[in-house]
Parts: C-alpha cells; structure tokens; sequence
C-alpha cells in the first residue's frame, strides 16, 4: 500500500521559524502562526456576517487560514524585505511557492486532492475569503510586533507601523472593528486580561 506523507509534512510546519532577520524574544513558528491566523481569519468573517450583512462561510475562511503558509513547510519562510525586494525575486519566489503546492497535493491519495486544492490554488469561489485570511494574517504579524515590544525588544517598532498601514490599506471595516476591540488586549499582563 501507497504511503502518504501530507499529514507528516503539516507536522513539520513546527520547524519552521518565522521572523528570521530580526532578533526575536520569542521565536515564533508557522504552526503556532498558522493557528493564530485561522482563528482571526474565523473571526474577520464572523464580524462581516454579523455585523456587516455578510453570508460567507467563517469556518472556511478559518480552514484556509490553516493552511495558508503550508507551501513554507517546503520552501521556508522568505522575509518579506527579501520576498518583495523586486519583482524579479517576487515572480520566482511565486513560482517556487507554486511547485511547492504541486508537490505538498502530490502527498495526498489522488481521491482527496480536488478537496485540498483550493487550499493552495486561490479559487475563485474562495476570492472574497482570502482577502479577509490576508488581512488576518497581517493582523497576527501585528499582533507578534506588540508582543516582541511588550517583552521590551523594540526590533519589531518599525515593522510594527509598516504592517498596521498595511491592513488599514485593506479598507476592511471587519479588520478595523478587530484592531480597535481586541488588539489593545494584546499589549495586557496575563493578569489584565483577567480583570
């Protein structure tokens, strides 16, 4: 019988450490960053249904938040100053990332892979949610710029700036609504959080 490895690779995501030009007090890996987008990608829809008459689908989005940075289980996490340096460095990272979810579907059964497709090759039934898994994913690169500045390191002051611009850019009033109620909490003691 054929052996697939998909599930051991999603376990390697662990290994996988974010982050890696900047002095970190935390190192921070693609699981625990891939959890934490899933859960805000969840939320940025729950907010758009409730409050905004939306009707997309939060568990959705938060299943493509887990999945978002699975092709760096393969090829590793690019820093986003090199990644974006010029467009030549922008097209053939995409391409690698592109094989790299050839490759990670190709571990899977033949029977499964049309459902984990969409995971990894933007749909277009899927366009509107990813943008809220963009922006959820910025929120948590905000939210580890908070918490690097809370444990007194302030290598992550500017970055910090560069990416709150970066999700007011979105224009999403869901992101707005999670920044201004539950951002600030990021920045309490254990204790605080509590009260």
């Amino acid at each position: 019988m054929k052996k697939f490895p998909f599930f051991a690779m999603i376990s390697r995501m662990k290994n996988i450490t974010r982050w890696s030009l900047m002095l970190n007090s935390h190192k921070e890996n693609l699981s625990e960053h891939s959890l934490e987008t899933a859960a805000v990608a969840h939320a940025l829809v729950v907010i758009h249904n409730r409050r905004f008459g939306g009707s997309l689908n939060a568990e959705r989005a938060g299943m493509l938040g887990v999945y978002h940075d699975f092709p760096e289980s393969l090829t590793g996490d690019m820093p986003t100053p090199v990644k974006y340096n010029s467009k030549a460095l922008r097209d053939a990272y995409k391409s690698v990332e592109e094989n790299a979810c050839r490759t990670l579907l190709s571990m899977l059964p033949e029977d499964l892979e049309e459902e984990y497709s969409p995971f990894f090759f933007r749909e277009e039934g899927d366009k509107e949610l990813w943008k809220f898994v963009k922006a959820a994913d910025k929120i948590c690169a905000l939210t580890k710029c908070i918490e690097e500045k809370k444990a007194g390191n302030t290598e992550f002051d500017k970055a910090a700036v560069s990416i709150k611009k970066a999700i007011l850019d979105f224009d999403l009033p869901e992101a707005q609504c999670f920044l201004e109620e539950f951002l600030p909490s990021f920045a309490l003691t254990l204790d605080e959080i509590r009260e």
